[in-house]
């Protein structure tokens, strides 16, 4: 550990700053799954695979890779809930991760209940009838990141509870998803009369930036990345991308572009340079700026997300692993990219996307593009500049980005017992390191290999050699972890 991060440990702060660093260690698991999903989502379009003049076999693959990665990418909040309980809760097992999926589920539809008004309508039937209706409320991401740090703190509290006989079977682990479940209903009452209130705000302000120009497209690029945190970018997008303007009887920026619209384009086109060069090149500065020891894991991680970003344009994978435990640089980057927002549009640069900002996409709508190549001289400016911040602010301020996180007490106790391997013939506490050793080794020996004089092998009673006793196994390992739920079992029971 650096001094620098020993400082950031223990100095002000350092409780806030230990919980980001759990957090963002517990998202890396889900978030390495959503590079394969983004790709079998793209793959599925109907502009890839699915085109309609493609043989009907390819297009029923093309359904199968995009439910596929839908199934993920719909329900990124659940995965990260799971991941968040399981990896943010001390002495977790399979029941936090059960507790996490109760109290997310319980979460989701209670919050369904609620109709958010200011997204378009989605149809729906009703007695046979194919109708329209307004869309359930979605709190997104920060559903799942608060539903899973509500179960990690429930299970920590709750996992050795003991009831009363006549509830015993519900005791100790087992009433963590019971909790969940309540923590769940509570929440998402809480969100479903908040959620409404900030959308019709939302709405009202992206109606504004319309009419704003260069100036509304660079706000929009901050307020649209802001806002990914809480979920609530949908809500910004729905009035630029599907309903300002029209042109050949299309509505919204994005089936604009699609129709030909040559003043379409002002809400995607800053994406490209940020989404298919300045995000990965993000990628690289936190590999760089990793722990030597870390840097082949993460390594893999990043090009996996780099790449992702680079051919997709999703960059939620990417975004995510710094937001939490780095919201400098979050805010850094929201405010890079309404710069880029911003500036192509003064240039008169327009470019837009049927999925996301990513390589497909440009190479798709090259034909009705404006100056598109000149997108991806912005791009290289850009992938520079990102490379230099993110590198200058995560060495200046010591974030903890991916693999620059605190050692776990578990890793700290491995390097422990390998140090004396790398410390021959040296000095340890003012005893030579071979002394010390074999002086804890013979300690050992006396303590967990005990000589009993009544246990004598047969074979050598002669000699009246004593025979070593089987190892004691110690007391805790004998006791085993205590389940809470078990011993509860057990007093029911009459055991």
């Amino acid at each position: 550990m650096t001094t620098a991060t020993e400082a950031r440990t223990t100095g002000r702060g350092s409780g806030a700053m230990a919980v980001a660093q759990r957090i963002g260690r517990s998202l890396m698991l889900p978030i390495a799954t959503l590079p394969a999903a983004a790709l079998m989502v793209r793959l599925g379009q109907p502009d890839m695979l699915g085109r309609p003049g493609f043989p009907d076999s390819l297009n029923r693959i093309a359904q199968f890779l995009a439910r596929g990665g839908g199934a993920l990418i719909d329900n990124m909040p659940l995965l990260f809930a799971v991941g968040i309980a399981v990896g943010f809760a001390r002495k977790s097992d399979g029941s936090t991760a059960l507790a996490a999926v109760v109290g997310y589920l319980v979460f989701k539809n209670v919050l369904g209940a609620f109709k958010d008004g200011n997204l378009p309508p989605v149809e729906k039937v009703v007695d046979g009838k194919v109708g329209t209706a307004a869309p359930p409320v979605d709190a997104g991401v920060l559903g799942g990141v608060v539903m899973g740090i509500v179960v990690a703190l429930l299970y920590q509290r709750y996992y050795r509870k003991k009831l009363p006989d006549w509830l015993g079977f519900f005791g100790g682990r087992r009433l963590v998803p019971i909790l969940s479940a309540f923590a769940g209903l509570f929440i998402g009452v809480i969100f479903g009369y908040i959620w409404p209130v900030l959308g019709t705000g939302l709405h009202d302000f992206g109606a504004w930036l319309v009419g704003s120009g260069a100036a509304g497209a660079g706000v929009y690029g901050v307020a649209n990345r802001a806002l990914i945190p809480i979920g609530m970018h949908h809500l910004l997008n729905s009035f630029p991308w599907f309903q300002a303007g029209s042109y050949k009887g299309q509505h919204g920026d994005i089936a604009r572009f699609l129709a030909g619209d040559p003043s379409a384009g002002q809400f995607m086109t800053g994406f490209f340079p940020i989404m298919m060069f300045a995000l990965p090149a993000a990628c690289l500065a936190m590999y760089h700026c990793a722990r030597p020891e870390r840097r082949k894991v993460i390594g893999g991680l990043m090009i996996s997300l780099a790449l992702t970003a680079f051919i997709t344009g999703v960059t939620e994978p990417i975004e995510f692993s710094f937001m939490f435990i780095a919201p400098v640089l979050y805010a850094i980057h929201a405010v890079l990219t309404g710069i880029s927002m911003a500036l192509v549009w003064t240039l008169g640069m327009k470019d837009g996307f049927g999925f996301s900002a990513g390589a497909i996409d440009f190479m798709l709508n090259l034909g009705i593009a404006t100056n598109p190549w000149g997108l991806v001289v912005v791009g290289l400016g850009f992938a520079v500049v990102y490379y230099t911040v993110f590198r200058f602010a995560i060495i200046k301020f010591d974030l903890p980005t991916p693999g620059r996180e605190a050692p776990e007490p578990e890793e700290q106790e491995r390097q422990q017992e390998r140090e004396p391997a790398t410390n021959k013939g040296g000095i340890r506490g003012d005893v030579p390191v071979a002394v010390a050793e074999t002086t804890t080794d013979k300690a050992i020996d006396k303590q967990e290999y005990p000589v009993s004089l009544g246990k004598v092998s047969p074979n050598r009673q002669d000699a009246g050699a004593a025979q070593p006793a089987r190892p004691t196994q110690p007391q805790e390992a004998r006791r085993g972890r205590d389940d809470g739920d078990e011993d509860q079992d057990r007093s029911r029971l009459g055991i």
